[in-house]
């Protein structure tokens, strides 16, 4: 690793001229970042401890922009000066926090003695609030599509919803959530619940609901996942509609092990799935954003020491290594509101679905590290075995729809688009506007943001993008008219979930997808 001489000759420069226009007294220039847009930040030693805070934390990141060397040393280094900076920032200490201290001097004390009280709350919960969570019931105002359990294993509940159309497709389509968050970030609410959305285009619509596993599940492996878990889920589909070929959608890591399971198909010579979705998916791990940063051989090698053959990742300690992706949103936001300032924090669906941690059993995330983020192994046709073949992604020849979030910071939409190099069949992508979640939960209704469409797909996604038409709006009904294509004929919605086999267990959203992690 080293410092280009000339370029940091340049940075220093630079920096002494901006600085010294700062302690001339120049005027602060506008600025972007909201932790600094109150009036109070704009006058006296405030004004200039944000104004040196901003020119520090632009000059540390360009010194890390510069350094020159290994690829993964120099991420890391970017990563940890931003970690850095963010926890630096004046807005959040008591004393160079000019809000705080007036909502102390206003309050009477009352903003600190509530402060500590939620600190002292978080301290025993283990993690910082995000969201008013007494709001919020999954089954009672979150995951509120009605439907039925109707078929458990010691890994999956299978959910079928009712359906909210006279006639409906013949074909199902079985919706494979990540098994790293509760599947209801795809029914939040009635009004941007892709659920409720795709039952109101005239689709049968299933769900799988992962088990928050504890002790007792900690010997499963990536091999249960698929069998006990996408392979089972699509057969009870398939027997309950009679269909021999269902749609399926795959969302984030459930996308991947949705992949993983059209490539065991193909494999085995079983042709049960029409269509796939792909929403925000990694197949090809060689871009794999800021998580990459985490994983080297000697993490993965100490977590296959610890819990490879056995044990669990609990939630909690995934839930904090996510929020530090994203600092000033996920982390030190909460610490100035509910700390400094003694605010509790708002009632917001997103944030509480993003509270409700899940844990994993340790062989089956030693055996992703290792075989995605690591090696990249997936991407090679029949490097991998899994559920006892061979996998070539080449051979998953259907039909099948990639979406990428042009902000995701998780699974970066360059990694994504990487599947069209991969998969076989009618391939087509879109690219959503925001990020990894409100990115995929934009909702027709509402209007917002735009996705982008191109009808070619060039070898790199910069070239598809240069080349693609921007339309205005949420991406779901261009998706909707895609998955009419592969329905199947129009016949009466069903009166009742299941079959004479597979009966209904209880109400949707099930059992499993209410278990804590902690």
């Amino acid at each position: 690793m080293r410092l280009p001489t000339d370029r940091l000759g340049q940075i220093q420069a630079e920096y002494v001229q901006r600085l010294g226009a700062l302690m001339s007294g120049a005027p602060m220039p506008e600025t972007r970042d909201r932790r600094f847009a109150g009036d109070a930040w704009k006058q006296g030693p405030f004004a200039w401890a944000a104004g040196l805070y901003q020119l520090n934390a632009e000059f540390m990141q360009k010194l890390a922009d510069a350094v020159e060397g290994d690829r993964r040393a120099r991420d890391r280094i970017r990563f940890a000066t931003q970690q850095w900076v963010d926890a630096m920032s004046p807005a959040n200490f008591l004393v160079t926090n000019p809000e705080a201290q007036r909502r102390l001097l206003e309050t009477r004390g009352e903003s600190l003695r509530a402060g500590m009280r939620n600190l002292l709350g978080d301290l025993n919960k283990g993690r910082i609030s995000q969201t008013d969570e007494t709001a919020f019931e999954v089954g009672r105002n979150v995951a509120t599509s009605p439907g039925s359990v109707i078929y458990q294993n010691e890994l999956i509940q299978i959910i079928q919803y009712a359906p909210s159309t006279p006639v409906v497709g013949s074909r199902p389509l079985l919706m494979v959530p990540p098994c790293i968050n509760k599947f209801y970030i795809l029914d939040l609410q009635p009004e941007n619940s892709l659920v409720a959305y795709a039952v109101a285009q005239g689709h049968t619509v299933f769900m799988l609901s992962w088990r928050n596993v504890k002790a007792d599940l900690g010997h499963l492996g990536w091999d249960d996942y698929l069998e006990s878990g996408v392979i089972e889920a699509m057969r009870v589909v398939r027997e309950i509609s009679g269909q021999p070929r269902i749609n399926v959608l795959g969302f984030c890591v459930g996308g991947t092990l949705l992949g993983t399971t059209a490539a065991v198909l193909a494999a085995r010579g079983e042709q049960w799935i029409e269509s796939m979705t792909l929403l925000t998916t990694f197949l090809d791990f060689s871009e794999p954003g800021v998580l990459g940063v985490f994983i080297d051989e000697d993490f993965v090698a100490w977590r296959e020491s610890t819990i490879g053959r056995g044990g669990l990742v609990h939630g909690r300690e995934l839930a904090v290594t996510f929020n530090f992706l994203r600092p000033n949103d996920l982390v030190w936001n909460y610490v100035v509101s509910s700390y400094l300032k003694g605010e509790a924090p708002p009632a917001f669906d997103l944030l509480y679905w993003n509270s409700d941690s899940t844990n994993l059993p340790g062989p089956m995330y030693c055996w992703y590290l290792r075989h995605t983020y690591l090696q990249n192994e997936l991407r090679e046709p029949g490097r991998l075995i899994c559920a006892g073949v061979p996998v070539d992604l080449g051979e998953i020849d259907v039909p099948t729809y990639i979406y990428g979030s042009r902000e995701d910071h998780i699974v970066p939409w360059h990694g994504a688009y990487e599947s069209t190099r991969l998969l076989a069949g009618p391939l087509r992508f879109v690219l959503g506007a925001s990020g990894h979640i409100a990115g995929v939960i934009n909702p027709a209704s509402k209007g917002k943001r735009s996705h982008w469409i191109g009808e070619s797909l060039p070898e790199k996604a910069d070239d598809w993008l240069a080349a693609a038409t921007e339309h205005p709006g949420s991406w779901w009904p261009d998706w909707a008219k895609w998955l009419a294509e592969f329905a199947g004929g129009r016949v009466p919605a069903p009166k009742q979930p299941g079959d004479a086999r597979f009966r209904a267990l209880e109400p949707a959203p099930g059992s499993y997808v209410k278990e804590k992690a902690d």
